[in-house]
């Protein structure tokens, strides 16, 4: 019987061995939130569908001993006959317990995984805002942003940088 606890690792830290690598999402919050309706009433009868503009920012940073911040920051513009209908910036966050992850596995957790795991949370919120402000909600597609970051950290690679934010 004691094969078994082996074999599936049930008692694998029975003696305090903790060295095992180990993610957890700690809490996920809304950091900074802004709406913005500018050209109100006037921008709800104009005709047309909008442009719009959508930037992703992410950035991470360590806020404690295995602790860190992944921040996912989204801004939206959208415009009609070159009038602003809406400006939406949303920065949502996460917090991130980190333990025994190999240092040339940190960096593409924070900046591929980490964001991949708030995006469906920042949508969300994101799309209810632009809803609450009167406009259809902003439903935005799933990113994949391990392969953004594995991108940017190829082109930086060539050019001599250090990646940094995806």
């Amino acid at each position: 019987m004691e094969d078994q606890n082996d074999a599936t690792g049930i008692d694998a830290f029975a003696n305090g061995d903790d060295s095992q690598p180990s993610v957890n999402v700690i809490t996920q919050y809304v950091k900074d939130l802004s709406f913005e309706n500018p050209n109100a009433p006037g921008v709800y009868q104009l005709p047309g569908s909008p442009k719009l503009d959508v930037q992703f920012n992410i950035g991470a940073n360590q806020v404690g001993d295995d602790v860190h911040e992944v921040v996912l920051k989204i801004e939206a513009r959208a415009e009609i006959e070159d009038q602003v209908m809406y400006l939406v910036d949303l920065s949502f966050a996460g917090l991130f317990g980190l333990r025994n992850i190999p240092a040339e596995h940190l960096q593409p957790f924070l900046l591929g995984e980490a964001p991949r795991i708030l995006f469906p949370f920042a949508r969300r919120v994101l799309a209810d805002a632009v809803r609450d402000g009167g406009f259809p909600p902003l439903m935005l597609e799933p990113i994949d942003f391990a392969q953004l970051y594995l991108s940017q950290a190829e082109q930086q690679a060539g050019m001599g940088e250090v990646a940094g934010h995806a």
